[in-house]
């Protein structure tokens, strides 16, 4: 692959982990088989693999986020990683420092592999491309890019309940525009075949290259959601809008909001997503929410695996996971 899009070796396995555009079938399938084996962990006494004994993962959040650095320093863990949390959003980048500076403060830690969490787009890429050779990058967020990891348990989750890909109707509602995981999602789904994919939202919070993503739009929540099996709805970046008309939070729930009449138009075994944090009453209501259809909880449990799965195909153990 190229420099431009460093995330293969020259053997075509994972070196970083940036983005799932031009990530191939295969690819995706392997990094949903390899979390499937990490999967039943959890439900295990010991809750550890000894894949990442001695190796170290930072994570670098330059951009605030809770639910992320911590699934992704409980996946290390679970690998048996040593694991650093350092502070970036008051760090020397605040104080005036570059970037690349910062990287090799960084890198004289002695680190095995980066998670990088930035509200630029690009930053990952960006970081993949200077960090020392013996690093490994995996895109935890950036900007408006992309989020692969959220992408990833996405489809598994999607995978776990529905199986097949190719016959699947998905539906994405609310800010399509600012969504790094709508963006991921767009390029898992258009890679794994799925059978079609709508979104709907307000017309500016929907990118005018979204039909390029491999989707459809449908003006209406209404038409969007007959016949959908799987139905994800996506939280308003309020923090990414600038300039930006957008509805009040009740005119949004009015026009787009997921609830249960609404949700009565989907098949009746749809599944019910989002990456959170849920707004209820704003992107869905609360009996949704806590519905039978409804994954979200099963979402952020996939994300461990996944994230364990990514993070051991990165660092090398290519094989699988020896439970």
């Amino acid at each position: 692959m190229a420099l431009a899009h460093p995330q293969l070796d020259s053997d075509g396995q994972l070196r970083h982990f940036l983005d799932l555009d031009g990530l191939s079938r295969e690819m995706l399938t392997t990094i949903l088989d390899t979390a499937e084996g990490f999967a039943p962990l959890g439900a295990r006494k010991v809750q550890t693999v000894p894949l990442l004994r001695g190796r170290t993962v930072a994570n670098l959040f330059f951009e605030n986020s809770t639910r992320t650095r911590t699934a992704f320093e409980l996946a290390a863990k679970r690998l048996s990683a040593d694991v650093l949390n350092i502070d970036l959003v008051s760090s020397s980048t605040a104080k005036g420092e570059s970037l690349l500076d910062t990287l090799r403060v960084l890198e004289s830690l002695q680190c095995d592999m980066f998670i990088v969490r930035h509200a630029q787009s690009g930053a990952a890429r960006f970081i993949a491309r200077h960090v020392a050779p013996d690093i490994t990058v995996v895109n935890g967020g950036d900007g408006q890019h992309a989020h692969p990891t959220q992408g990833m348990l996405d489809m598994f989750t999607i995978r776990r309940h529905k199986g097949n890909f190719e016959s699947l109707v998905v539906v994405l509602i609310g800010d399509i525009r600012h969504s790094r995981v709508a963006r991921s999602d767009l390029a898992a789904l258009r890679t794994l075949g799925a059978g079609e994919v709508r979104v709907v939202g307000p017309r500016t919070l929907v990118p005018a290259e979204v039909e390029s993503l491999g989707a459809r739009l449908v003006p209406r929540l209404d038409d969007a959601l007959v016949g959908a099996d799987v139905i994800m709805g996506l939280r308003l970046q309020r923090e990414r809008m600038q300039g930006a008309k957008v509805p009040s939070s009740g005119e949004f729930f009015r026009h787009y909001g997921l609830s249960a009449e609404r949700l009565s138009l989907a098949k009746p075994d749809a599944i019910v997503m989002h990456p959170g944090p849920t707004n209820r009453g704003v992107e869905i209501a609360a009996d949704v929410a806590d519905s039978p259809q409804s994954v979200i909880l099963e979402q952020v449990t996939a994300g461990l695996a996944v994230r364990m799965a990514v993070m051991s195909m990165v660092l090398g153990a290519r094989s699988g996971a020896p439970l």
